[in-house]
């Protein structure tokens, strides 16, 4: 045998993490919740009232493959499209001919839709009348969240179903039947070590093809029969982290970051942080998250947490990627341990729903400007008192409507900054109280 006899081989054509497809449900490792004994979409196909179905869950959960054993399971016609790949025009035609197919021949055909989400929800309408007839089963399969990116008539028509992440273990169970069966790597006689079967089922986030496509690599770097940790971390390439700027998880990580920090954990402040970095995430998206927190969650318990976040973003701007990670760190740690306080931010809500509940109410004339002869007759400014006038800077007056009169909207925790901010407000109205109130009215 020399180096190319091997070449038209059913190992050498298909990869192993397509050899190792399950070709039935019970062959499935992992989605117990769905498919085992108890299932929910075993006992609908048991049942026999198997509807159109969104599989939502991340790379290499196994949706591709069980949208096939689902035709397998029911007889049904199994014509996968992929959204990357094909369009309306494409779908409009697997739709007819499966309306051909129920009204000709009896024959039910499931529609699998890879990579639904990257359809436009315009696009989407296309499969609308053939999952309403009952002309096509659709199953579409994504990454994404479907109450983000599917829309809502095809969401009102589909049972969404989702997929977990694949543990270690299952990884494990997956390694151990792609050495052990002639489909996999079976016939060749390979031992796996322990130590690279860990380090395969780990890095493989939970993600099966992962795992089975760097196994049948560094099964070809062996050279004694055995797969050990070099060959694996030879092979190994490391799995981008799971996150799209504009999908679900973006959304995930970005909230867990806000929450650290608000949550005063400088830890999963950090986390996240490095999180957001190590994905790619813009520098500047981060750094006005921060200035945006700083306000709302700090406010002036600690003023100086603005000062710290904006001069962040401008660190950002002026130093870049990579040092400027430094320069966020920094500001993440100090937000974090920053006393908080959302009084300033609530106080603003409560106002903003005051004023869409009572419109524009008339200002004050004592409030009023009066530059001109006719509105000191009309009584503008009339009753205001100038604070610098008086031995306290301060001169109580009502500064709201008259119908709002005695309203409070900042109420200053005890926290930080603002419990010196309480006390000097707890001291005017005692200024108040002892004469210095409003103008008669």
């Amino acid at each position: 045998m020399d180096l190319f006899d091997r070449g038209n081989s059913r190992e050498d054509a298909t990869p192993l993490a397509e050899r190792m497809r399950p070709e039935t449900l019970d062959d499935m490792v992992g989605q117990e919740k769905l498919i085992g004994p108890n299932g929910v979409l075993r006992r609908m196909i048991e049942a026999g009232k198997l509807s159109s179905l969104i599989l939502y869950g991340p790379p290499g959960t196994g949706k591709t493959t069980l949208g096939r054993l689902v035709a397998g399971a029911t007889g049904s016609r199994f014509v996968p499209l992929s959204a990357v790949f094909q369009g309306v025009k494409e779908i409009r035609e697997a739709v007819g001919r499966a309306r051909d197919d129920r009204k000709f021949q009896g024959a039910r055909t499931i529609l699998f839709l890879d990579e639904i989400h990257r359809l436009a929800k315009n696009q989407q309408d296309a499969l609308l009348h053939g999952v309403e007839t009952g002309d096509v089963v659709l199953i579409g399969a994504t990454t994404e969240n479907p109450s983000f990116e599917i829309n809502n008539a095809l969401l009102s028509r589909s049972r969404v179903f989702t997929l977990e992440a694949l543990g270690e273990q299952d990884i494990g169970k997956i390694l151990d039947r792609a050495m052990a069966e002639p489909k996999g790597l079976g016939e060749r006689h390979l031992s796996l070590a322990p130590e690279a079967r860990e380090i395969l089922a780990r890095y493989a986030r939970g993600d099966a093809r992962i795992a089975l496509n760097t196994l049948e690599i560094a099964s070809r770097l062996s050279r004694d029969g055995t797969i050990g940790a070099q060959e694996v971390e030879q092979s190994l390439q490391e799995k981008p982290l799971l996150y799209d700027q504009g999908g679900e998880e973006h959304y995930n990580v970005i909230s867990g970051f806000i929450k650290s920090l608000r949550g005063s954990s400088p830890s999963g402040g950090l986390y996240w942080l490095a999180r957001l970095l190590e994905a790619g995430e813009d520098p500047l998206f981060i750094a006005r998250r921060l200035v945006i927190l700083a306000s709302e969650d700090i406010g002036n318990a600690d003023p100086r947490a603005l000062q710290v976040a904006v001069a962040a973003m401008q660190a950002v701007h002026f130093v870049g990627l990579p040092e400027a990670r430094i320069n966020l760190a920094q500001a993440v740690v100090y937000l974090a341990t920053a006393p908080k306080s959302n009084a300033s931010y609530q106080g603003l809500e409560e106002a903003r729903a005051e004023v869409r509940r009572s419109g524009a109410l008339p200002v004050p004339l004592h409030l009023r400007n009066a530059p001109t002869a006719l509105m000191k007759e009309w009584g503008y400014g009339e009753g205001y008192r100038y604070a610098h006038d008086f031995p306290e800077g301060f001169a109580a007056l009502e500064f709201l409507p008259e119908s709002l009169r005695d309203r409070v909207y900042y109420r200053p925790t005890g926290r930080g900054y603002e419990k010196t901010i309480r006390d000097r407000m707890e001291y005017w109205e005692k200024l108040e109280r002892e004469g210095k109130g409003p103008p008669e009215k």
